[in-house]
């Protein structure tokens, strides 16, 4: 059975996953969220104007009172910026498992922040939620995320091919996933 506590304060070496507030806004807009690039790698849409990414904040916030709501933004402690997000966008409550998705701006990319952050949610997936898998998945093609995934040790299930429709193409979803039995605790 899982233990619902909702999105909790995550401290990393350099970063701090919480949750997410109005002020976010303006960091979001600058680093990631109207960046077409960015937002194509998990196939969300791009946010052009502040009064579109408040209304989506207004969102996540409303949802934070539900206790089996986990979505955090990543917060740089050395500059106090919201540079991401990572969130368990599927929570299988029968299976005890989750799905996470995350992203990070063009300028905190390969620096070792979405290992960090990902490593963290693992952590608290297993050893606070309870979990019994963890899952993620990755566009064909976006190698960077691949890596991420195989740094914080998930392990390769298969691809669903032509999932994704975009740009006039079909592009094939691969899926990862880490069991209890499989994590270490470490990282």
């Amino acid at each position: 059975m899982l233990t619902h506590m909702g999105t909790q304060t995550i401290e990393t070496e350099r970063l701090a996953l919480r949750r997410f507030t109005y002020d976010d806004a303006d960091d979001m807009l600058k680093y990631w969220i109207a960046d077409e690039k960015v937002q194509s790698l998990y196939c969300e849409p791009v946010y052009q104007t502040k009064t579109a990414v408040l209304e989506l904040l207004g969102k996540y916030i409303s949802v934070y009172e539900k206790e089996n709501y986990y979505r955090w933004a990543i917060i740089l402690k050395e500059t106090d910026e919201c540079i991401g997000q990572i969130a368990c966008f599927l929570i299988d409550d029968n299976n005890h498992f989750v799905e996470i998705e995350y992203c990070v701006g063009t300028l905190f990319q390969n620096r070792g922040f979405v290992t960090e952050a990902v490593k963290a949610v693992t952590r608290f997936g297993f050893e606070r939620l309870n979990l019994h898998k963890i899952q993620v998945s990755h566009k064909a093609g976006n190698i960077a995320s691949k890596r991420v995934i195989e740094k914080c040790g998930f392990v390769f299930e298969g691809t669903l091919r032509d999932y994704f429709y975009t740009d006039n193409s079909y592009v094939d979803r691969l899926f990862y996933s880490i069991l209890r039995d499989d994590y270490s605790g470490k990282g």
